[in-house]
């Protein structure tokens, strides 16, 4: 995915930063919705090639409308997943999301608390 090397740089940011607790938040919400374009695109695709598989065909607009409730796991139930694909593909949006956002809250934990060492390390003493 394309949001690993993203979020991998960010982390490296955030210790560097001279705020990295900041600098985390920013992190988090630069790369936490790039994985929904994604499953947008994915979403499109299949409703172009087996139009049953939701409950009304998907436009461009429509597949980034349901990636993003489904990324979050709120879902509004308008536009819902018919075929066993789509299902299958909903439930993964919705695990790697619960899974980055796991993830990501540990490593930039980590890098804040990297950056927080870094800084008292370039205090002087006194």
């Amino acid at each position: 995915m394309g949001v690993a090397p993203v979020f991998a740089w960010e982390a490296l940011v955030v210790t560097r930063s001279p705020y990295p607790r900041l600098k985390a938040v920013e992190a988090l919400a630069l790369t936490l919705p790039l994985s929904s374009p994604l499953f947008a695109t994915a979403y499109h695709l299949l409703g172009r090639t087996a139009p049953d598989s939701f409950s009304e065909s998907l436009t461009r607009t429509d597949s980034l409308y349901l990636a993003l409730p489904a990324f979050t796991t709120v879902g509004y139930g308008d536009i819902t997943a018919q075929s066993q694909t789509a299902r299958v593909l909903t439930m993964v949006q919705m695990a790697v999301g619960l899974l980055f956002v796991g993830v990501a809250a540990h490593v930039l934990t980590d890098a804040v608390r990297a950056g927080l060492r870094q800084q008292q390390r370039k205090r002087p003493p006194g």
